[in-house]
């Protein structure tokens, strides 16, 4: 089977700051360490029948004033690879610096879209004008917006839903929107879920199981693959893998291979493991 993997990352520590990875900068994570060095489209190996046919690099951290630059370096050590480039971009710049950013960034024709992290801050970014405006720019472009915070915030997903009512933002959820595994957040979790697929131009990502728990069980993601399926349909849901940190918890093939024993028909793993991203992010054959 043929893989597009959505949602990676990848580290030239030499030539990119990645102050996130020093000791002394948040997030506090004991095991750090074992992700600051260098990761390589060679680390990118699976076992047959798996091939790696594509994939989206997420911005890392590489120089988050000038993105461009590690867009520059991706399209150099990714030649002969087909793939698509998220840039970092901070939704409240002005108008006329968020302008010259995606002007500069779009001179690089692997660039699909920006993410800026909203997490914790997600309520209060999303209803300044200064970053609706910068997001309506975004929609303008045709631009992808990865939108990463925990959808259990029912007031940041009702700013999100204000806006996608006026401007239809292509969207992708990072992460799943971090499903938590208590009940009564996770109804929470689901209710805003299906708030946001009402939503045509709204999709999700299925990775970063790591980020919650280290320890993370084949059946828990199961269980959440399963209900983004029942929520968005067969044709908005993506599984992705978030290398180099998926390796917190399992090698970069197990996860792949552990997406391949999911209890799902043939068809159906095609579109979430190739056949969405190809279409939704726009990778050309």
């Amino acid at each position: 089977m043929k893989i597009i993997d959505p949602h990676l990352h990848l580290f030239n520590l030499q030539e990119g700051e990645y102050h996130w990875l020093q000791p002394q900068t948040p997030p506090f994570w004991a095991d750090k360490a074992s992700i600051c060095r260098n990761f390589s489209a060679e680390d990118l190996r699976l076992p047959e029948p798996l091939q790696l046919s594509g994939l989206v690099h997420i911005e890392a951290g590489f120089n988050n004033q000038s993105p461009w630059l590690e867009t520059g370096w991706l399209e150099s050590h990714l030649k002969g690879h087909r793939f698509r480039s998220i840039v970092c971009a901070d939704l409240t710049l002005s108008t006329a610096a968020f302008t010259v950013l995606l002007d500069q960034a779009e001179q690089h024709s692997s660039v699909a879209g920006i993410r800026h992290i909203l997490d914790d801050e997600a309520e209060q970014l999303l209803r300044q004008p200064q970053v609706i405006h910068n997001l309506q720019q975004l929609a303008d472009r045709e631009w992808i917006f990865e939108c990463q915070y925990p959808l259990t915030d029912t007031l940041a997903t009702r700013e999100l839903e204000a806006l996608l009512k006026v401007h239809p933002l292509q969207i992708m959820i990072n992460h799943a929107g971090f499903p938590p595994t208590d009940p009564a957040a996770r109804h929470t979790w689901q209710e805003n879920l299906q708030r946001l697929a009402d939503y045509p131009s709204v999709s999700v990502k299925a990775s970063g199981w790591e980020m919650q728990d280290r320890q993370y069980q084949p059946d828990q993601v199961g269980e959440t693959v399963n209900t983004l399926l029942e929520v968005f349909g067969e044709r908005r849901v993506m599984l992705a893998s978030n290398f180099p940190l998926c390796l917190f918890s399992r090698e970069y093939a197990e996860l792949w291979q552990m997406y391949q024993q999911l209890q799902l028909p043939e068809e159906v793993l095609q579109l979430l493991c190739h056949d969405n991203a190809r279409r939704l992010y726009r990778l050309s054959d």
